[in-house]
């Protein structure tokens, strides 16, 4: 699908970033200090959870895939029903459009890692509740110490107040540099919400420029 479905038409004139961010080889950078847990040993911790009552229904957990030493992490919100039927993070119609942005940023799935506040999905698609919220975090948690990324995306309203601990309205927090342990993030809507309402893919494109350029700055 062309760029001009990311965005809406007063910019669909846009093309793929013409320098594209350099990406880290596998293996390159040390996912955390020495004697810190790894990638593999959060999931086989994880198992087949029973922590909450989401358990009951699900099809597959959904740890989260990608790069384990990506520089930039996107965090959304919870499973749907193509993710929960597949067992990997953002592969229904929501994911191609965050295909389609990573593309216009001039990355891939290969290069960052992709995962969620929540690891199994709720009923009709809907908000973790906050007991579901507390039983994934520290999971969630021990996900982003063990890569340490330079970066974080929230992608939408639960993840954004879930790692910042603010109850303020995702069209609120968007756009604006925060930060998590230490690690810059930036809020911004989920691709769901684009779908419903494609007008939002401006703002959206406009704070992943501002991802774009931190990025390259804190990899200079």
């Amino acid at each position: 699908m062309g760029m001009e479905e990311i965005l809406p038409p007063a910019t669909a004139s846009f093309q793929k970033e013409e320098a594209p961010i350099a990406a880290p080889q596998v293996g390159s950078f040390p996912s955390a200090a020495t004697g810190a847990e790894t990638l593999d040993e959060i999931r086989a911790d994880l198992g087949e959870c029973r922590r909450c009552p989401l358990a009951e229904k699900r099809q597959k957990i959904v740890f989260g895939a990608g790069n384990p030493h990506a520089r930039l992490v996107f965090v959304g919100e919870a499973p749907g029903r193509e993710e929960d039927l597949q067992g990997f993070p953002f592969v229904g119609e929501a994911g191609q459009l965050l295909d389609r942005i990573l593309f216009a940023m001039g990355l891939s799935r290969e290069e960052v890692y992709i995962c969620n506040v929540g690891k199994c999905r709720p009923p009709g698609n809907r908000d973790p509740l906050p007991e579901e919220v507390a039983a994934c975090e520290p999971f969630l948690k021990r996900q982003l110490a063990a890569i340490r990324p330079l970066l974080l995306v929230a992608l939408g309203r639960c993840s954004a107040q879930t790692l910042l601990r603010d109850r303020t309205p995702i069209g609120r927090l968007r756009g604006h540099w925060r930060e998590y342990e230490g690690i810059p993030l930036m809020p911004t809507y989920h691709p769901a919400y684009l779908l419903r309402n494609p007008n939002g893919k401006r703002e959206v494109w406009e704070d992943m420029k501002k991802v774009m350029a931190r990025l390259r700055e804190e990899i200079r």
